[in-house]
């Protein structure tokens, strides 16, 4: 029962910290005067990854790599079958030409390059570094890129700024400096106590089961873990912005790659034992398949979205009969 209550406990924290930090970071960002776009592939997008990212930190300090390694994998695989699976089938989703042209290819090659630093169940500090630098790189230049007035850039951004404004006035911009810093640092305090239960829970119960740590990495905590994703992406949904749901699945996955694991590997290297050629293809395929999803008639259907959520049970089903052969 403690276990559960650990677990369950976390996960609220993780949900109220992610919330807490995406409002600060996108007060202060607005503050500062980045732009929308800026926000929505930055802020937005790494802000629901935050769960990701102190849950697989807090793992990987505490020798549990299993889970660190396995939450990113899991979250992957989740942002996209089960995420996307579920907003498609509430509603068709768009997408625009830059997140076709740009930003899904990264987030293909970054899965490819990932795969490959752990087809020997580990990450080195030196592998880490690699990611990391990605990370930096990507920022940069997506920032760089706001800052062209094309087409493309000001209707993302019309779309990501609709996500974070309330009744046509940006709601953080009321936020002072000082607020949103507060807010930010508070949120930050609330992920780091939450992934310290959650991670806890998961643990235990793990052992009490006999479940290996990688399956609930990549299960219970993957999707834990993604529940900032999939209330953003649903809103995004259910509102008309297809666009603003799968810009923060893709900034999301390409930030779990390139900053979490970048960030927790160059902090100290990560053995994952039982992450397997299959986690790394499901996650792979999956990232390859969105392209054409994406690409053909700018769309993913209803139809598709039902598929990607086959795939996603079909996965889940495997992983537990191979645990419990």
């Amino acid at each position: 029962m403690i276990s559960w209550i650990s677990l369950i406990g976390g996960l609220g924290l993780l949900y109220i910290g992610a919330q807490t930090l995406i409002k600060g970071g996108a007060g202060l960002a607005l503050r500062l005067g980045l732009s929308p776009l800026i926000i929505g592939l930055t802020v937005i997008a790494y802000g629901t990854s935050s769960p990701e990212m102190v849950v697989s930190l807090q793992a990987a300090l505490a020798g549990n790599g299993a889970i660190s390694i396995g939450n990113v994998v899991g979250s992957n695989i989740c942002n996209i079958a089960l995420i996307l699976g579920l907003c498609a089938l509430v509603r068709p989703i768009s997408s625009s030409a830059q997140i076709i042209r740009r930003e899904i290819p990264i987030m293909i090659g970054l899965t490819v390059l990932v795969s490959l630093f752990l087809l020997d169940e580990t990450l080195a500090r030196w592998e880490g570094a690699v990611l990391f630098l990605g990370c930096v790189v990507y920022t940069v230049t997506t920032v760089r890129a706001a800052g062209k007035s094309t087409a493309d850039n000001k209707l993302v951004a019309s779309e990501f700024k609709s996500e974070i404004t309330h009744e046509g006035e940006p709601a953080e911009v009321k936020l002072g400096l000082g607020l949103a810093i507060a807010y930010t640092l508070v949120g930050l305090g609330v992920l780091v106590a939450g992934s310290h239960f959650f991670v806890g829970g998961a643990v235990t119960l793990a052992e009490g089961w006999g479940i290996s740590q990688t399956v609930i990495g990549l299960t219970i905590v993957a999707v834990g873990t993604s529940m900032p994703e999939l209330a953003t992406s649903m809103v995004a949904a259910i509102r008309k912005h297809g666009d603003v749901a799968i810009g923060n699945i893709v900034g999301s996955n390409i930030f779990n790659i390139v900053g979490i694991l970048g960030l927790c590997a160059l902090i100290v290297p990560i053995k994952a034992p039982g992450i397997n050629v299959v986690d790394l293809s499901a996650m792979l395929v999956l990232a390859v398949v969105l392209f054409p999803l994406a690409k053909s008639d700018g769309r993913i259907s209803r139809v598709e979205g039902a598929c990607l959520l086959a795939v996603y049970v079909a996965y889940t089903w495997w992983l537990i009969a191979q645990n419990a052969g």
